[in-house]
């Protein structure tokens, strides 16, 4: 093999270890039965995709199964109610609860060894009405489609030396993903860490006005960047207890920022970035105030679907959160049916949660 060719089968060989870092789209990002034909693909096939090969962990997430809870507010600065009539954009605090997680199937992973770092959030409001979702670290989805995300999983899975090869081939939106992968800066705490929502949907407006929006939450923190195998030397579960330590002694702060798609912006691939330049909208500041082991924490028994919106804020043509739902809901049956592994909250015992 000649260096001149060396690089790129570096590049191609990377895509397998890559594939573990997938797992972050599923937390991210799923497939729904009916979406396509009967019998092709359905939220069950896709999440027996995500299994490592020794099986899934009974009792917990089918994806994104190693994570911590957090509570806090969300503090609305009131400058969102311009887009959407939601209550959650009204000037404000209203509580919140989450859950910072890593993207991978197995609950005792390394931190170093997983890519992927994700968030899912809800917030509530006194009309009722709640607002959930589940975010991650990169700048865009490794796929543009569910068919592409599923046909990825059976890529990675595959014997066949060349499966990952062939797939990167076919869907050359993949590189990206695979650049931002390999060198961008990785961070030695949650709290650094952006979390993106990738997926497009519709505010609305009090006055009936509709805009396609993305949003994401900045870190308020300051970023400094770490080398994984620096990061590996913190310890195999560094970044739950850091995120524990640094909360008990500040809460931690991120912006929530609203991103208004503009002429020609894709708004049914999360695999294509909008433009900078974008008009912005600072809608809040998320205070993560309390953190709590996800055993008997308030975020272990949430389901962070997508598609649980308020009022002001609804799907778009981006069939990704649909998926997203069909297979959270699959992962959430499987993970509580497993009674010997998932105990209930003494709390809440014998009524158990919603």
């Amino acid at each position: 093999m000649s260096e001149r060719t060396e690089p790129s089968t570096r590049r191609v060989g990377s895509l397998a270890l890559i594939t573990l870092t997938l797992a972050a789209a599923a937390g991210a990002f799923a497939y729904t039965a009916g979406w396509l034909s009967p019998g092709r693909i359905t939220p069950t096939k896709l999440v027996d995709a995500l299994a490592p090969p020794t099986g899934p962990a009974p009792g917990h997430r089918r994806n994104h199964a190693k994570g911590i809870c957090f509570t806090g507010v969300f503090d609305s600065t009131g400058k969102g109610a311009d887009l959407s009539r939601a209550q959650v954009f009204a000037q404000g605090q209203y509580p919140a609860l989450g859950r910072f997680n890593l993207g991978t199937a197995d609950p005792n992973a390394p931190d170093a060894t997983e890519r992927v770092r994700g968030m899912g959030l809800q917030i509530a409001t006194p009309d009722g009405q709640v607002w959930r979702t589940a975010m991650i670290n990169p700048p865009f989805f490794p796929v543009s489609t569910p068919e592409a995300f599923y046909e990825l999983l059976l890529a990675g899975q595959s014997k066949d030396p060349n499966a990952m090869k062939t797939f990167a081939a076919g869907h050359a939106e993949f590189g990206a993903f695979v650049a931002w992968a390999t060198t961008a800066p990785w961070t030695p705490s949650y709290a650094e860490d952006r979390f993106n929502g990738l997926n497009t949907f519709v505010a609305v407006a009090s006055t009936g006005a509709e805009h396609a929006v993305r949003w994401s939450l900045l870190p308020q923190a300051q970023i400094t960047p770490i080398a994984p195998p620096d990061l590996a030397k913190l310890g195999p579960d560094h970044l739950e207890q850091e995120i524990a330590e640094r909360v008990g002694t500040a809460p931690q702060r991120w912006s929530m920022v609203l991103t208004v798609a503009g002429p020609g912006d894709q708004t049914a691939d999360p695999s294509k970035a909008w433009p900078d330049g974008r008009r912005t909208v600072e809608a809040g500041t998320l205070v993560v105030q309390r953190i709590e082991a996800e055993a008997d924490g308030p975020c272990r028994d949430i389901n962070f679907d997508p598609t649980v919106l308020p009022d002001g804020l609804r799907v778009s043509d981006d069939p990704f959160p649909a998926a997203r739902s069909a297979a959270y809901a699959r992962s959430y049956d499987l993970r509580t049916a497993e009674a010997s592994h998932y105990p209930a909250h003494p709390a809440t015992a014998p009524g158990g949660r919603p």
